[in-house]
C-alpha cells in the first residue's frame, strides 16, 4: 500500500495567484531547485504593454484571453487571440534567444503567458521568430470516459521544430474529469523510453456554464458577484529514492511545478472545466517528450478500450 498523500511539500512547489506586477504569474530559476524553464502571465488593459529581454532563454508566446502583438526587434508578430483557453487553441508566437520582447494588448485587452526554456547558445544560434497558427496546431483527444481530455501541442517537436529546448502543450479537461492520468514521469535519462525534463502546471478553470455565460476565467479571489469559485486539484508524488508531495487545490493563475517525480491525476471538480498550460525542458541533447507510467496504475489504459471519448471534446468545437 502506498503512504498517504499529505501535501508536505505544497509550500515549496505550488505557487498560488499573487498577482505581482508586471507580471501577475513569475516563475524563474530564482526559486530554489528550479533550473531549466520559465513562466511569466501579464494580464494586460487594452493596447497595454509590457516588454522583456530573452536573456538565455528562448520563449512561446501564448495568449490567454484576447489578441496580442509581439514585437520582436522591430518585427511585429500578430496573434489571434481568443475569449478564453476554453475556446480552442489561439495562435502563438516562437522567439529565439537574444531578442527583446514587447507585448501590446489589442483593443479588449489580455492576459498572456511567455513560456521560457534555458537554452545552451544565448545568441539564438540563428533562428528566427514565428507564428504558429491556431489552425497549424495539432488537437489531440487522448483518453476515453472520464479520462477524456483534449491536448494542444502548439509547442511540441512536431509543430516547432527548430526550437532548442522549450517544450510547449495546453490540456483541456472537461468537468468531472482526470486529466494527466495515469501518473507519469520524466525524471531520468533512458534513450527512447524516458527523458529529463522539468515541468510547469499553470491552471485556469470555468465554472459550468460561464462559457454559454460569455465569462471568461477569472483569478482566485476576484469577485464574480455570483459567490462561485471555480477549482481543480493536482497531485505529484515521488519514488522511493526522490521524494516529493503535493496535493493541492487550484484555480485560474496558480502553479504546481514537477521537478522530479510521478504526477496525476489532475481533477477537475464536477461543477469546473479544468485548463492547464504546460512547459517543459530538461538538460538532455536531444528535445523530447518520453514519459513511463506509474505501474501501479498504469493499467487504466486497458479499461479505455472501447469507451468512447467524452463528447464534449474538443471544447472549442462545442462552446
Amino acid at each position: 500500500m502506498s503512504a498517504p498523500r499529505t501535501g508536505a511539500d505544497n509550500d515549496r512547489w505550488f505557487h498560488p495567484f499573487a498577482a505581482g506586477e508586471p507580471w501577475a504569474v513569475e516563475v524563474t530559476d530564482a526559486v530554489d531547485g528550479w533550473q531549466h524553464t520559465s513562466l511569466r502571465v501579464a494580464t494586460l488593459p487594452a493596447s497595454g504593454e509590457v516588454g522583456h529581454d530573452l536573456d538565455g532563454e528562448e520563449v512561446v508566446v501564448v495568449p490567454l484571453v484576447g489578441a496580442v502583438d509581439v514585437v520582436v526587434d522591430g518585427q511585429t508578430l500578430g496573434l489571434r487571440g481568443r475569449a478564453s483557453v476554453f475556446a480552442g487553441p489561439s495562435d502563438v508566437a516562437y522567439v529565439p534567444a537574444g531578442r527583446s520582447l514587447l507585448l501590446r494588448a489589442g483593443a479588449e485587452g489580455a492576459r498572456v503567458a511567455v513560456c521560457g526554456a534555458r537554452v545552451t547558445d544565448p545568441t539564438g544560434g540563428g533562428r528566427t521568430p514565428r507564428v504558429v497558427t491556431a489552425d497549424e496546431t495539432p488537437v489531440e483527444l487522448r483518453g476515453a470516459g472520464s479520462c477524456s481530455r483534449e491536448v494542444r501541442g502548439h509547442g511540441m517537436p512536431g509543430t516547432l521544430p527548430e526550437a532548442e529546448q522549450i517544450l510547449v502543450c495546453e490540456v483541456v479537461t472537461p468537468a468531472a474529469g482526470w486529466s494527466s492520468y495515469p501518473p507519469h514521469k520524466h525524471d531520468s535519462d533512458r534513450p527512447g523510453e524516458e527523458s529529463v525534463l522539468e515541468e510547469i502546471y499553470y491552471f485556469e478553470t470555468q465554472a459550468v456554464g460561464d462559457a454559454d455565460a460569455g465569462r471568461a476565467p477569472v483569478t482566485r479571489g476576484t469577485e464574480r458577484g455570483d459567490g462561485l469559485d471555480p477549482v481543480g486539484y493536482q497531485q505529484v508524488y515521488g519514488t522511493d529514492e526522490r521524494a516529493i508531495d503535493v496535493l493541492v487545490e487550484v484555480s485560474t493563475g496558480d502553479v504546481v511545478l514537477v521537478p522530479h517525480g510521478w504526477h496525476g491525476p489532475a481533477m477537475a471538480a464536477p461543477d469546473a472545466d479544468l485548463y492547464y498550460l504546460n512547459v517543459m525542458a530538461g538538460p538532455g541533447a536531444e528535445r523530447a517528450w518520453l514519459i513511463c507510467d506509474d505501474p501501479a496504475h498504469g493499467q487504466v489504459r486497458e479499461s479505455w478500450t472501447g469507451q468512447r471519448v467524452d463528447p464534449r471534446l474538443p471544447m472549442g468545437a462545442t462552446r
